[in-house]
């Protein structure tokens, strides 16, 4: 009888103590799956979830203030299998990157299309409530813990940077945005990183925010085919400009890949794109973009037409694996830091050396048109800098 009592003690404690750590963890915001998805686990996925492509057209067209388009992707997301409280989530995030004004216009909107839909008698799904957080729950370990996962290192108690210039931003980051946001679990991490590269990729001036958050789309799972489809997405469904701006920073062509989706083994020939405004804030003066391509095989080689008008050419930048371009029409120049320009003509090849400062683009009297080619490093194939001035372009021409 003692015997069997006390097994039956030991038995109720074991279980305690599972619920002790369970509720500790729960309590202190710990994930139980904040474990980035390997390398390999990312390339075995097949592309981005019907959901996920609901998701980006929604969050960039609330960043980029497009309500007419963006009505159209509520309603199709509410049509296709979103959930209302799915929806509220992007929408909600959306005002900590794109900012209130616009987070407020879209949720308007979205209060429009829900009117419309259960004036017609259409009954959504609700979806799931967010997990309520704990009354001890503290905002600043959670949103620390969140922020360093996200990123991959401790930047807790950064030395330098806004956080040290300006100290109540970066507390409205980790206890806000990183904790009371990201807390939300209506949306993973993942969905969360989908949302805001979404809106980033629809806003010019962001890139450097966008190049960071590519980084961490990757550390949550997305592989290389989401990726691509990510951009396709952007370019189908939101901008040209979208697409560029989030192909160019990790060498995804934006070309529509349904077209291209054969065996490497077979010739393929893709179709010159519409050309699209390069992007205002890596290029100066009137400059398009066309005929993106890219290696069948993955981590390869990529690149585009750059056709420059009179005086249009690229900010200084630098290649992580070097740059090759063939100057196809016009006259042009291409300067690296230190040296002299050059003038390039029809047929010249050039190359420029990996991480090498430099800039290219027509001469002052002549437009100029030229393929460029670049291999990625880590998913990047070019780090962008401040433009070139006038001065300066004016005394290398």
């Amino acid at each position: 009888m003692k015997k069997n009592k006390i097994k039956i003690i030991s038995v109720a404690v074991f279980f305690a103590c599972i619920v002790f750590v369970i509720s500790v963890l729960l309590v202190k915001g710990e994930s139980l799956n904040l474990k980035p998805e390997s390398k390999k686990e990312a390339e075995k996925k097949t592309g981005l979830s019907t959901r996920q492509k609901l998701i980006i057209p929604i969050a960039a067209h609330t960043a980029a203030g497009n309500i007419p388009m963006l009505e159209k992707s509520l309603s199709h997301g509410m049509d296709t299998g979103l959930s209302v409280n799915e929806v509220k989530e992007i929408l909600v995030q959306s005002y900590a990157y794109a900012g209130f004004p616009r987070a407020l216009n879209a949720i308007n909107a979205y209060m429009r299309i829900m009117k419309a839909r259960n004036d017609a008698g259409i009954k959504d799904n609700q979806g799931r409530d967010s997990s309520p957080m704990p009354p001890s729950f503290d905002k600043k370990a959670f949103g620390n813990k969140t922020r360093n996962y996200l990123v991959g290192k401790d930047i807790s108690n950064s030395k330098s940077g806004y956080p040290v210039f300006t100290p109540i931003i970066d507390k409205f980051l980790v206890e806000h945005l990183f904790a009371d946001i990201f807390y939300r679990d209506v949306l993973s991490f993942q969905d969360r990183e989908l949302v805001t590269i979404s809106m980033l990729a629809a806003m010019s001036g962001t890139e450097d925010q966008l190049k960071t958050h590519l980084y961490i789309a990757q550390r949550m799972g997305l592989g290389r085919q989401q990726l691509e489809e990510f951009v396709l997405e952007l370019k189908q469904n939101v901008s040209p400009e979208s697409s560029l701006r989030a192909g160019v920073l990790i060498g995804i062509s934006s070309e529509d890949d349904n077209k291209r989706n054969v065996s490497t083994d077979s010739l393929t020939v893709s179709r010159a794109d519409t050309p699209v405004s390069a992007p205002a804030d890596h290029f100066k003066g009137k400059v398009t973009v066309s005929s993106f391509f890219r290696s069948e095989y993955s981590g390869n080689y990529g690149g585009a037409i750059v056709n420059f008008e009179k005086g249009g050419r690229t900010a200084w930048h630098t290649h992580p694996r070097g740059q090759t371009l063939i100057v196809m029409s016009g006259q042009g120049l291409v300067q690296t830091e230190g040296e002299p320009a050059k003038k390039i003509y029809p047929g010249d090849v050039v190359w420029i050396p990996a991480d090498k400062r430099h800039w290219h683009g027509a001469s002052i009297a002549s437009p100029m048109s030229h393929l460029a080619i670049a291999e990625p490093e880590n998913g990047s194939t070019v780090e962008w800098m401040e433009q070139v001035s006038d001065e300066q372009y004016s005394s290398q021409n």
